[in-house]
């Protein structure tokens, strides 16, 4: 069974959420990194948060996927009803939540072919019928341009920046979950690359009637993937939100205006 149902709505929604990190020095308190964000992303969505650096836009993706490195101090993670927090990684990914991150790790030893029939496995409940999945497979190569070679290499082991972003969107397709979180997915991508990735995103979208959540700096993927919401992450929260216009206001004035208003918010 798939991991999707593009006949239902699913609703993916974060409630006054404050995570914080461990302290390099141990004797020192833990760092509060998010600091009361509310969210929330419907099926068929795309939300693009962006914000400079260090404000947390990749601690809330992580605190959603289940990273315990990050420890989630109060707030609510909640998947059409069901408390995310209460679930292990695996079964967040099962529930259907899926991560692309900003650096793909490598995974000697393990082929994207078994990696992918692996998780396809575990995600739909039953092995993919071979006959079928190698159809797939083949099928989503050739959409994200990918050469059919790289199938039976490690994952991720010698790859080049965009491969290893290519792949995660080879997954995102395969997998079809309900909300997907893309961390930078657009960094260190060429032009190239880029419109092939974004592509791979929306065609995700459309064919899964999927929810996502999109983490940048720049505006430039948000030419080739079009935003219904965008969110100003500074300080660890959501301090502003609008529409596609609000991005191009961040395209030309950069984050001073909000990292003022939240400097002098807490220096009151």
């Amino acid at each position: 069974m798939s991991t999707s149902d593009n006949t239902t709505t699913s609703v993916l929604e974060v409630r006054d959420l404050h995570v914080e990190v461990a302290n390099s020095d141990a004797n020192a308190e833990p760092i509060q990194i998010l600091k009361g964000v509310d969210l929330t992303v419907r099926s068929g969505e795309t939300h693009a948060i962006m914000g400079p650096n260090g404000s947390g836009k990749s601690t809330l993706s992580y605190a959603i996927a289940g990273h315990p490195k990050y420890q989630v101090t109060s707030g609510s993670i909640t998947l059409n009803g069901e408390d995310v927090l209460a679930m292990s990684v695996d079964e967040r990914a099962r529930a259907g939540l899926f991560l692309a991150m900003q650096y793909p790790v490598e995974v000697p030893g393990v082929s994207m072919s078994n990696f992918l029939r692996t998780a396809a496995t575990a995600v739909r409940g039953e092995a993919p019928k071979l006959r079928h999945w190698v159809k797939e497979v083949k099928e989503a190569l050739s959409e994200l341009e990918i050469d059919p070679s790289f199938i039976e290499r490690s994952v991720n082991e010698g790859f080049s920046g965009g491969e290893k972003k290519r792949h995660e969107i080879l997954q995102l397709g395969m997998l079809k979950p309900k909300i997907a979180i893309l961390d930078e997915t657009d960094s260190g991508l060429d032009v190239d690359a880029l419109r092939t990735v974004s592509e791979g995103v929306n065609r995700y979208k459309e064919r899964e009637n999927g929810g996502v959540l999109l983490i940048t700096h720049y505006t430039r993927i948000l030419r080739y993937i079009n935003p219904d919401f965008v969110h100003v992450f500074v300080g660890g929260r959501i301090v502003e939100s609008g529409g596609p216009e609000l991005a191009d206001e961040l395209e030309t004035n950069g984050y001073v205006r909000f990292t003022a208003d939240t400097a002098a918010t807490q220096g009151a």
